[in-house]
């Protein structure tokens, strides 16, 4: 359904709805002209109770999905705000990270309702498959203070023609690989983790760790089908795509676009997560587990994973501590910061473009960019059942509970819900940090083609026959646990024969006509 019928029903609605509540009185009855008669005295009207626009907000969770029970009295809470500020009620539908692009994906194909949803890294998807509603038209009325504090600069890698098509997370971008690890191992084995300074040098590591604690799986999946390697290659620029499954990128400072498969850097990625799973260095089901690196890191069974943050070391380790069991950890930094339009867009909140609600949905939106009480009750939860407030704004789980035992937590979310600057830090970070993240941001190589984003829309076919091909080997081969030498070669024949040529090609003809017209 297109807008312009949505804001026509829409209208419709309310004039009908007017006409229903602001009945007038009855009128009176036929009087004597010789005698005037007092009208009787008629009652008001009686008003039904007011109703409000229902939107779905699907969110993705690194912790644990909250009973229903639970997820009721976080909507009741954030519905006392929204009734009255924009005359919506939500309902939260948090879904597991792992199963949340499918599981969308899905419901909106089958009609079933959302009306707020993010990209995972595939925002270019959402336009061209039409999941994301254009909302040009409507921003400047239902999300003006978002849209004046996310800026054009950055709201620009939401666009697509010309048209606008979500919200960017507004929070630190510029990713920097880190392991994250036990800092009481490392101290407990003399290892000295300044000296880590990429994945060349985790290997010596993974190996000490091993020897001293053979029952000790030394390296843990981020989750499934990723143990962190891929983004440890720096300079790369996904051109808009899905950066779990690039289909064409830019590799340094040229504008020539090539399939990320076959690189050398790619096989190195392989090959070394090939000898960690032969070695017994990193765990065995990486490629197929359903749990995500807190959950392990929390059992006790692990020492470090590899992530990318964007924020400084310390603070890192300080907000996973909670979620990763109590246990004392460190960040290392492995790579170095760098921007492209997908830094930007990767986490983008969209309207879908099934919403009968477009308006209240982005008003919503709205608000979890600019509102810190909803924003907070979406991350943290009821305040003195799900965490406690200190007496200067930092936040920390209750008496012996942590993110694993609260009845509510998402704060793994953090830097995927709405506005990061708003929400309440955890104690143990340091707020003077929140500078040194905008200067990243500042300061962070940026990639030759920030900016471009790429209409995958002529390359829908295969697109999905890409993609189909990349879930069946990718994980496999990012994981170890089948041998890159044999399985590289096929993977790339597989690749060519669902038309990975045809995307490049559309993707190189886009850049260079976007960098013409610069």
């Amino acid at each position: 359904m297109k807008l312009t019928k949505r804001l026509f029903v829409l209208a419709m609605a309310a004039l009908l709805a007017f006409g229903a509540f602001a009945c007038k009185a009855a009128t009176p009855a036929a009087t004597d002209t010789t005698a005037a008669e007092e009208p009787a005295a008629v009652a008001p009207a009686a008003e039904g109770p007011k109703t409000y626009d229902k939107v779905v907000y699907a969110y993705a969770t690194f912790n644990n999905i909250p009973s229903e029970e639970t997820l009721a009295t976080v909507e009741e809470a954030i519905n006392a705000i929204t009734r009255d500020k924009i005359g919506v009620e939500v309902e939260l539908r948090p879904i597991v990270i792992w199963d949340y692009s499918s599981t969308v994906s899905l419901a909106l194909q089958g009609g079933e309702k959302i009306d707020v949803f993010q990209s995972l890294g595939d925002l270019n998807t959402a336009i061209s498959t039409d999941m994301c509603l254009d909302i040009t038209d409507i921003i400047d009325t239902c999300a003006p203070e978002s849209k004046a504090l996310i800026g054009d600069s950055w709201l620009a890698a939401c666009t697509s023609g010309g048209r606008l098509y979500g919200l960017p997370t507004y929070k630190p971008i510029a990713l920097t690989s880190m392991i994250v690890y036990r800092q009481d191992i490392a101290d407990e084995l003399g290892i000295d983790m300044s000296a880590v300074n990429s994945i060349a040098d985790i290997t010596p590591v993974l190996e000490q760790v091993k020897a001293a604690h053979p029952d000790m799986t030394p390296l843990a999946a981020v989750n499934q089908g990723n143990i962190g390697l891929g983004l440890t290659i720096s300079g790369v620029d996904y051109l808009t795509d899905n950066y779990y499954s690039p289909k064409g990128v830019l590799m340094g400072d040229e504008l020539n676009v090539v399939d990320y498969y076959a690189t050398p850097e790619f096989a190195n990625i392989c090959s070394l997560a090939r000898e960690w799973y032969t070695k017994d260095l990193v765990m065995k089901d990486a490629a197929t587990t359903s749990s995500t690196a807190a959950e392990l890191m929390a059992s006790g069974n692990y020492f470090a994973y590899i992530a990318s943050y964007s924020y400084p070391e310390a603070d890192t380790a300080a907000s996973l501590e909670a979620q990763t069991g109590g246990f004392d950890l460190g960040a290392k930094t492995i790579g170095t910061a760098f921007l492209d339009t997908t830094s930007i867009n990767a986490l983008t909140w969209m309207v879908s473009s099934t919403s009968e609600v477009p308006e209240s949905a982005l008003k919503f939106l709205n608000l979890t960019f600019t509102d810190p009480d909803v924003c907070n009750l979406l991350i943290y939860g009821i305040k003195d059942r799900d965490y406690v407030l200190s007496a200067d704004g930092f936040m920390s789980y209750p008496e012996g509970q942590d993110a694993t035992t609260v009845p509510y937590t998402a704060q793994l979310s953090c830097g995927t819900l709405g506005n990061f600057f708003i929400m309440y830090p955890m104690a143990g970070t340091n707020v003077e940090s929140l500078a040194w993240e905008l200067e990243q941001n500042k300061t962070a190589k940026t990639s030759v083609a920030m900016g471009f984003t790429f209409d995958s829309s002529g390359v829908k076919t295969e697109y999905t026959a890409v993609t189909n091909v990349i879930d069946q080997y990718l994980p496999g081969l990012i994981c170890g646990s089948v041998d890159p030498a044999t399985e590289i070669p096929v993977f790339l024949q597989r690749l060519d024969e669902a038309g990975m040529g045809a995307i490049i090609a559309e993707k190189q003809t886009q850049l260079s006509a976007w960098a013409s017209a610069k």
